[in-house]
């Protein structure tokens, strides 16, 4: 049964867990504007644009192409769909996709599985990509990921779960950073929030939206967290 109670937290699994989640949170952060964390933060713009992309074919649309620019932007071209989900799906979408990374590395299996599928990802956009920014970023990492797969399964190098887990992180805190930057510290007119203000009935505006989507992703993270500690107890 799972340990929802967390009784007898911590075991070593845990304490491993909470103190390599700390450790990259810190490295993230003092690293933040280095180029050394721009192919993660790219990678992060990715899966924001490919949630666009999974709503819009989700509710019957059509995706025309998608973009990842070197200045951290991205654009996803769609025609039809259901516009009102579209829109959030960015944000919200990339704040889930970090939480279920994080719970993915807590077990080689499903971080096999969590690379494999990114790798999949990867290859599949690398097809409607329109721009050499996102071509390169997904022969990358693809290239990457490829490595880290050899390295788990035919050395004593086995990184692929911390890898996994770092990916998962760096996404869970640059879409929280994503949403406050560009949705509530500073208001951008043509922003996921303010078009989704533009089309929702309800009387909320887009720092209004990005302060709820911004809760929701905090959520996120924290759930993975607290679900993570759940799945190794």
């Amino acid at each position: 049964m799972p340990n929802w109670e967390l009784k007898n937290c911590c075991k070593h699994d845990q304490v491993a867990f909470l103190v390599t989640i700390a450790i990259y949170s810190v490295v993230i952060l003092a690293l933040w504007r280095t180029f050394l964390m721009t192919p993660f933060k790219l990678i992060t713009v990715f899966l924001h644009e490919a949630s666009h992309a999974v709503a819009c074919k989700l509710t019957c649309g059509q995706v025309e192409g998608i973009e990842v620019h070197a200045n951290e932007g991205g654009v996803t071209k769609t025609r039809g769909g259901l516009y009102w989900l579209i829109l959030p799906a960015g944000y919200l979408g990339s704040s889930f996709w970090g939480m279920a990374l994080v719970l993915a590395s807590t077990n080689l299996i499903t971080a096999r599985i969590a690379a494999a599928c990114l790798a999949v990802a990867l290859l599949i956009v690398l097809f409607i990509a329109q721009n050499w920014t996102l071509r390169g970023l997904c022969i990358g990492f693809i290239i990457f990921l490829a490595v880290v797969w050899v390295l788990q399964e035919k050395t004593t190098v086995r990184i692929l779960r911390y890898v996994i887990l770092f990916i998962g992180v760096m996404n869970s805190l640059f879409s929280v950073y994503d949403i406050y930057d560009d949705l509530i510290s500073r208001r951008v007119h043509s922003s996921d929030a303010e078009k989704f203000a533009e089309v929702c009935p309800c009387p909320c505006s887009g720092v209004g939206w990005g302060i709820i989507w911004g809760m929701i992703s905090f959520l996120f993270l924290s759930a993975s967290i607290y679900l993570g500690l759940v799945i190794l107890s």
